[in-house]
């Protein structure tokens, strides 16, 4: 009897679990989009047949504090919005407790009764009314949402990141333990103030950092990090602009808006140079403080601080420089500055990187400073601006 009952748990612990290998292996051997997961099968439990782009969960009817979620889904491009994706979340109550209701499927009793599922419109949004989850009791984590992602031509469903608050205490702790993997994108969200409403933009970009998925990437990867990669932090020599004379990191000092860096290496162009900047400089001044310009120059040939420092200098006095930070960098192989982090090419003409809460939202390469070219920068920062972004501070920040 013993070895009865020993046979059917592992039968059991098998099946939950997909494969005694682990959770990477579907039922006809194939290999699982995302290599698995404990409890994303769930989503398919009690799943609405008509599910919108909006829904709001038990949990903006209860106490606690009323959140709104919303964003946008993207292709693994970072820049083409997906429509028909199913988003299955989850998450504690006030009090850190998956509680069930009294009628709830015992199935789904784990994941607690505020969940619920969107489905994303034409556009790739989605939107979620709730409230804002608490921490588990022993502090282990912070606060978070789950998320279960199932796309209509992918042939299981798989997990993104957590979403996570940026002004949750338990958050660095967390991250210093290298628990994020950018699964989807970043899932750390930076909180505004509607009125009484806290309002959090989280964009999820499918497939990225998301094991065996079956497309490719059509983005140009020869610089630079991926559209959905966090924007890494640095410390560039400031020359001239903004932060003269310092080592200032651009992310962590400016992060919580939009930022543009300009990172160009072995091959200036100077004519074309000073053409961005005097774009760039624009843009600044007309986007005021929701933007921040960085120019990167790390060209390794012949690098010299002195006359890296000085050729700056009399660029930005030139141009009248005021709001564009002029930086530079020994090359983008330098560990010290931490510039190799940024994973430029320093063989490309130019690399632009356009970041949002420190999570990159566009990327351009070689690009000439030609009207066409402006505009097309000016309306990735229009279309990644995000509809909240002039929303007060929380007043806890």
């Amino acid at each position: 009897m013993k070895i009865q009952k020993i046979t059917s748990m592992i039968a059991i612990i098998c099946f939950t679990l997909i494969s005694c290998q682990g959770q990477n292996k579907t039922s006809n051997g194939g290999t699982l989009v995302g290599g698995g997961c404990d409890g994303c099968k769930l989503m398919y439990i009690d799943m609405p047949e008509t599910i919108l782009p909006i829904d709001t969960s038990t949990g903006w009817f209860e106490s606690g504090q009323k959140l709104l979620l919303t964003g946008i889904v993207y292709k693994l491009d970072g820049r083409t919005p997906a429509s028909n994706v199913v988003l299955y979340y989850w998450q504690t109550d006030p009090k850190g407790r998956y509680t069930p209701e009294a009628r709830q499927n015992p199935e789904t009793k784990r994941h607690g009764r505020i969940r619920g599922w969107v489905k994303t419109d034409t556009k790739g949004q989605y939107t979620i009314y709730t409230n804002r989850p608490a921490a588990y009791s022993d502090k282990s984590e912070p606060a978070h949402i789950h998320f279960s992602i199932k796309e209509p031509d992918v042939k299981n469903e798989y997990y993104t990141d957590d979403v996570v608050f940026d002004d949750d205490p338990l958050l660095l702790p967390y991250i210093k333990k290298g628990l994020l993997k950018n699964r989807g994108g970043s899932g750390i969200v930076r909180v505004l103030l509607d009125g009484n409403l806290q309002v959090a933009e989280h964009d999820i970009i499918l497939g990225l950092n998301i094991p065996n998925y079956p497309k490719k990437a059509t983005e140009n990867k020869t610089s630079g990090l991926n559209i959905g990669d966090n924007q890494p932090s640095f410390i560039p020599f400031h020359a001239y602009g903004p932060d003269k004379g310092t080592q200032t990191c651009p992310v962590c000092k400016y992060g919580r808006y939009h930022g543009i860096i300009y990172f160009v290496g072995n091959h200036p162009n100077w004519n074309e140079i000073k053409k961005w900047l005097s774009f760039l400089e624009k843009e600044a001044k007309n986007r005021d403080k929701y933007l921040k310009v960085y120019f990167v120059y790390g060209n390794e040939k012949s690098y010299s601080k002195a006359l890296r420092q000085r050729e700056l200098e009399q660029l930005g006095k030139e141009l009248n420089i005021k709001l564009t930070a002029l930086t530079y960098v020994p090359s983008f192989n330098d560990h010290n500055t931490e510039a190799n982090l940024n994973k430029i090419n320093a063989s490309t003409e130019n690399t632009f990187i356009i970041y949002k809460h420190r999570s990159i939202v566009d990327k351009f390469l070689n690009l000439k400073p030609l009207p066409e070219n402006f505009t097309k920068v000016s309306n990735a920062l229009n279309r990644t601006q995000g509809e909240y972004f002039k929303l007060q501070e929380p007043k806890y920040h």
